[in-house]
């Protein structure tokens, strides 16, 4: 089953990670969900797959009432992302999807209505979690040709998504990177065969190196934090990628 952890806790404004499950299926790949609190409300950052629909719900279960959670954030469209909005849709039809104007005509087939997905443009947006200000920042071909990340200037973390991500052994299994050189291993593959466009790859890194980061936290894999958010922005930018089918090598 999933645990949740609160990585950040500022008065109520607080950050959890619902991380990874070891007794899950070897069919499905792992994910980390995000929650973000701010007050009475939360926005859950890619809730992930319907197969985990059912262990994320009772994470967060654990610690909040899931009808406080009003808004879901997509960061992109694959279904390890955001197939479990049917199921959220079924739990609150209330609740409300952000996601790149890209997916808008895409996502209605996971159910809802047109007041159900509030569309990002290209260029990003803010988005309002009472009187907090979350950021969508540009990510687009990252690997997804409508991506975003979701920035927190506050608590000075952002939600990576894909970008980031390394698909770990379940003996590595930490929440946090704690050795970079041994973490980034399992990322180069990933890196190459499913990032895209390296002009975007260098447009994002020199976006992200401006912006003040403490923890940078991926879909799939361990949070950089401190030193290791900048080691990793400079290893991406480095890395050869839109290899295709030579990423294997």
């Amino acid at each position: 089953m999933k645990k949740i952890e609160f990585i950040y806790q500022n008065g109520s404004h607080k950050w959890a990670a619902v991380a990874r499950d070891p007794g899950k299926s070897d069919l499905l790949i792992d994910t980390n969900e995000y929650l973000v609190l701010n007050g009475n409300e939360a926005l859950l950052a890619d809730p992930g797959g319907m197969e985990v629909f059912s262990s994320v719900f009772s994470a967060i279960s654990g610690v909040i009432d899931p009808y406080s959670i009003d808004h879901l954030f997509a960061s992109h469209q694959d279904p390890d992302s955001i197939s479990s909005l049917t199921l959220w849709l079924d739990f609150n039809p209330e609740i409300k999807c952000y996601l790149s104007e890209v997916w808008d005509s895409f996502f209605p087939h996971f159910g809802g209505t047109a007041e159900t997905y509030i569309g990002i443009p290209d260029e990003g947006a803010p988005l309002m979690l009472g009187n907090l200000t979350l950021e969508a920042i540009p990510a687009h071909y990252l690997h997804s040709s409508g991506n975003f990340n979701l920035y927190d200037r506050k608590a000075k973390i952002l939600f990576s998504g894909d970008v980031g991500s390394a698909l770990l052994p379940p003996e590595e299994s930490n929440l946090y990177v704690e050795d970079f050189d041994r973490h980034i291993r399992h990322a180069r593959t990933f890196h190459r065969r499913w990032m895209g466009s390296n002009a975007a790859k260098l447009d994002w890194c020199e976006r992200i190196s401006r912006l003040e980061i403490d923890m940078l936290c991926p879909q799939h894999g361990a949070i950089y934090q401190g030193p290791d958010v900048k080691r990793f922005i400079e290893w991406f930018a480095a890395l050869e990628i839109g290899s295709g089918l030579r990423a294997r090598g």
